[in-house]
């Protein structure tokens, strides 16, 4: 399988009209977001839906991926909710490669707050389908 980037992902492609449009940026650490949600990602009045919270943190993972040079897909995740993600307010979202052993990377991911409180929380395990090498590919990248 050959991963590529055709502007459709529901969680940052630019080209999703239903989408969430995260726009990440590369920092030391990995990869980060700002985003408000909107009611259209409701699951009980006024918070995200679970599975939109896992979404981030999944979309998280895979920029942090992307930013150190390999793409790839998600092999297995394991969440913590520490409190719901909420709508209609700034939450950040952070993603960043622990270790890296032949082709699979160790990922950690969080949705935090404005105040800095950890809302939800992930580990993950990429299976690397290739280094982002060649210039010409619209794949995962910066």
């Amino acid at each position: 399988m050959r991963t590529y980037d055709d502007g459709r992902c529901f969680a940052c492609g630019a080209e999703n009209e239903i989408g969430m449009h995260l726009k990440f940026e590369h920092t030391e650490n990995g990869a980060l977001a700002h985003a408000t949600l909107g009611d259209q990602f409701q699951g009980w009045r006024g918070i995200a839906h679970g599975g939109i919270a896992l979404a981030l943190l999944d979309e998280a993972m895979a920029h942090a991926a992307g930013y150190a040079g390999y793409r790839g897909v998600t092999g297995s995740m394991n969440a913590r909710f520490r409190k719901p993600v909420p709508l209609n307010a700034p939450i950040e979202i952070e993603g960043r490669v622990k270790w890296m052993r032949r082709n699979v990377l160790e990922m950690e991911a969080r949705v935090s707050d404005r105040a800095g409180n950890v809302l939800v929380e992930a580990e993950g395990r990429f299976v690397a389908k290739g280094r982002v090498e060649d210039e010409d590919d619209k794949l995962l990248r910066p």
